[in-house]
Formats: C-alpha cells, sequence, structure tokens
C-alpha cells in the first residue's frame, strides 16, 4: 500500500508563536514529527506542507521533502484540515502520482513513538478500514453516558438519549476521544466523501505518558517538563 505522510506545518501560531520551528529541549518541534516518520517502514513518501519559508528551511534540513509551497489561503486559523490534504493530493496527482491512503501527522504530538506509528500503520493496513485514528480513554466523569445536554424545557437530558442514567461506574461502557496524534485515511474516502473518517474508523489507543497537545504556552510548558522527567 503506498502511503503519503503529510506534515501540516503553518507558519501562523497565536498560541505558541512559530511554535512548529520553536526549539523544544534543544531541537524543532517539527523534528520529533519528521523523525519518526521518516523511519517508518510503512510510509512511501513523507512531506511537509507549509507556506512559511523558516519551515521550509528547517524541514529541508531535517531531510523532510517541502514538495510546493502551500497557497496562503489554505493557512488560516479557520483553513479545514482536510483542504490541505486535498491540496496536497492534488499536487502529486498532477504530477501523475497517486497514493492509497494518507497519513495525517500533526506536529502539536511530538511523543509519538516509531513502534506507535508503525503499529497504527499496519493496524489500518490489516482491519482494512476506511481510516484509523489515535485514541485515548475519556475518563469516566466525562463519560457521554454521563453528561448533559439542555432540553427544550431548560431541563437537562442526558447526552445519549438514554431515558434512565448508568448509576454504577463498573456499568459505563468504554469511550474514546480523538488525541490528533495520528489520522490515516484511504484516499478513495478522502476524496469522494470529503471526510478524514468514512464509515468504518478503526482506531489505536495511545499511551497517556507520551501524550501532549501542544496549542499554548501551558502545552508548551508540560511538554518540556515530560522531556525533563524522561531524562531523570
Amino acid at each position: 500500500m503506498k502511503i503519503l505522510a503529510i506534515i501540516p506545518a503553518r507558519g501562523g501560531s497565536k498560541g505558541v508563536p512559530g511554535k512548529n520551528i520553536k526549539l523544544l529541549n534543544g531541537k524543532p518541534l517539527l523534528a520529533y514529527t519528521s523523525e519518526i516518520a521518516l523511519q517508518s517502514k510503512h510510509l512511501t513518501e513523507v512531506i511537509v506542507s507549509t507556506e512559511d519559508g523558516k519551515i521550509v528551511e528547517v524541514a529541508k534540513r531535517l531531510g523532510i521533502k517541502v514538495p510546493f509551497i502551500r497557497p496562503m489561503e489554505l493557512a488560516q486559523d479557520d483553513t479545514p484540515t482536510i483542504d490541505v490534504v486535498f491540496h496536497a493530493l492534488q499536487w502529486y496527482e498532477d504530477q501523475n502520482i497517486f497514493f492509497d491512503a494518507v497519513c495525517l501527522l500533526q506536529v502539536t504530538s511530538p511523543f509519538r513513538t516509531l513502534e506507535f506509528l508503525d503499529k497504527a500503520l499496519e493496524k489500518f493496513i490489516e482491519k482494512n478500514s476506511d481510516s484509523l485514528v489515535s485514541v485515548q480513554r475519556v475518563p469516566h466523569e466525562y463519560n457521554p453516558h454521563w453528561t448533559f445536554e439542555v432540553n427544550i424545557d431548560g431541563n437537562l437530558k442526558i447526552a445519549t438519549g438514554e431515558a434512565e442514567i448508568i448509576s454504577r461506574r463498573q456499568e459505563l461502557p468504554i469511550a474514546y476521544h480523538r488525541d490528533g496524534s495520528i489520522y490515516i485515511t484511504k484516499t478513495r474516502v478522502l476524496l469522494k466523501e470529503h471526510s478524514l473518517y468514512g464509515k468504518s474508523t478503526a482506531f489505536i489507543e495511545s499511551e497517556p505518558y507520551f501524550y501532549v497537545n501542544i496549542d499554548t504556552l501551558q502545552d508548551w510548558e508540560k511538554a518540556e517538563a515530560m522531556i525533563k522527567n524522561k531524562l531523570k
């Protein structure tokens, strides 16, 4: 299976200015994701999609291909991720190069391991599902069977639509949330259904120990603390 890995890394970042190439423990944040992606035995091509010249320079120094410059209109705060993926696939199709699937790797999840990435890719290939996402378990207090919405009368209703709440924690079904580390989707699903998920979504559970999603300065400080703890 031919799989294109796309690492989206735009220059504009309000939460942590310049975060994609900001140094984390002495190396650019981008390096953590690119180093793992380049080592994967299941990825056919690994690229960075960016509009920023400084990121292009860093990416090339790290050995990552930057085959095109992303248009500015696809590098805004509200640009849908799937539009960035479309742009990359279209560029390759114009070169008469085609892929069976896309693996989206966010720079903001720097601590995924090579073993975890390859395991996710192997599960995606084996299950032949439309997509696969990395997830983590939802703490029981936030389980959807224990969360509420407001009904038309201004009262609470169980978010899952059940009439009676599950009273015992032990009876709650396991629930998961996307953690943003890995998205893998068949090209056919991306192009025809305009979706990162399709009709069948496999999953792989992340280790909470390795999880951080860097969007704010507090997240950055958490990442620094995780590295220090690991070094100890």
